[in-house]
């Protein structure tokens, strides 16, 4: 019998009505998963991000010479640097320069008082004209002595005694010239001037104080600048390169560039390299000279060297942002006509701060992805784009 609901009563009616349930809802559960199929299959073929092409710059491949820099760090020196010094004992009477001041070679610097070296001046020349009348006197009885010496009219001794206090005169006078000349020297020493062209520094002492040939510091220092020398470490490894650019320029170009390398402070030519390699550090030392005319280099100063050492002819060049590196070593994209890019394994050449040749890989006239290559893959569906747009 049924209850008053309608519901079937006993065991055997509550077993029809569950089997009735879970024949309903697998017919629903057939058409749900129907419908997400089908919404499924509809989404991807339409939305599916792996169909869209992706946004890349691109450049062309060219054909060009290629420069191959060497790269080193090195330091400013002065060609010549010079501490002037006093060469005698006085009073610093004037200092006639300004610190910082530009020289040139013979321009008088300080005045000492010249008054005691003129005064030993005076005295060596007053001792040498003595000596000179002695002499002179000595010469005259000498050679009266060998007139009567020839009559036999006074002995051999004699004439010969006189003979010798000629010499003797002769002696002192030569001694009193060496002494007027050594006076004269000093008394030129009392005007300092400046052995070499160059700045001059900061002043060790002033105007007043006494200056001695033994002070370490000496009255001030002048340092070249025009031209000035560079010197840097290159690698062992690197030396052969540097003596065939040598070989094949007489004059192999350097740059010298500020430590951002970003700007070039001043061009040269190398110089000559070290006789020996550093066991140490296993590299050579090199000199460069630049003309420096607008005094850009000063001493001491650390800068960044690029040494020209060979030109690649007709280089196969591309962007070095185009460069990628990955397991098997560098490999660039390459957009091809069909709208994809293909990657394209590479060897790398010389490079400079764009370019990088390429020896193997690609040619000219191909074009290669620099920009956006993070998110292709081999046969990745591209669109090249311009530099303005990209930056939108």
């Amino acid at each position: 019998m049924n209850d008053l609901q309608g519901k079937p009563s006993g065991k055997r009616g509550w077993l029809i009505f569950i089997l009735i349930m879970a024949v309903v809802a697998s017919g629903i559960g057939w058409v749900v998963h129907k419908q997400n199929s089908s919404l499924g299959k509809g989404f991807k073929g339409k939305f599916d991000p792996s169909d869209r092409p992706v946004p890349v710059l691109t450049s062309t491949v060219a054909t060009q010479d290629m420069n191959v820099y060497l790269h080193a760090l090195g330091t400013v020196t002065s060609k010549n640097t010079v501490v002037v010094k006093s060469r005698v004992d006085g009073l610093l009477e004037k200092i006639l320069f300004r610190e910082g001041q530009m020289v040139k070679a013979g321009e008088v610097l300080a005045q000492i008082d010249p008054r005691p070296f003129q005064i030993a001046l005076n005295q060596a020349q007053a001792q040498l004209m003595k000596d000179k009348s002695l002499l002179e006197n000595a010469k005259r009885d000498a050679a009266r002595y060998q007139d009567l010496l020839a009559k036999n009219s006074i002995a051999k001794q004699t004439a010969d005694t006189q003979f010798a206090l000629v010499k003797q005169y002769e002696a002192s006078v030569a001694a009193d010239q060496a002494q007027v000349d050594n006076a004269r020297i000093n008394l030129g020493y009392c005007r300092i001037v400046a052995p070499i062209s160059g700045r001059v520094g900061l002043r060790a002492v002033d105007a007043g104080n006494m200056v001695h040939q033994s002070d370490a510091n000496g009255i001030v220092s002048i340092v070249q600048l025009e031209p000035i020398t560079a010197v840097f470490s290159i690698p062992e490894d690197k030396l052969p390169q540097v003596q065939a650019a040598v070989k094949g320029n007489a004059k192999v170009p350097v740059s010298a560039l500020d430590k951002a390398q970003n700007t070039t402070l001043s061009k040269g030519y190398l110089l000559t390299t070290d006789n020996q390699i550093d066991p140490a550090t296993g590299t050579i030392k090199a000199k460069a000279e630049f003309a420096n005319a607008d005094q850009a280099l000063f001493p001491n100063q650390f800068v960044n060297i690029e040494v020209l050492v060979d030109v690649v002819k007709n280089a196969v060049v591309v962007p070095v942002a185009a460069i990628q590196q990955g397991r098997d070593g560098d490999f660039v994209y390459v957009a091809k006509p069909d709208g994809t890019a293909a990657l394209t394994k590479v060897t790398t050449g010389p490079q400079d701060d764009e370019r990088v040749a390429i020896t193997k890989g690609v040619s000219a006239g191909q074009v290669v992805v620099v920009d956006g290559s993070g998110k292709l893959k081999d046969g990745s569906k591209i669109k090249m784009v311009n530099a303005a747009k990209k930056r939108d």
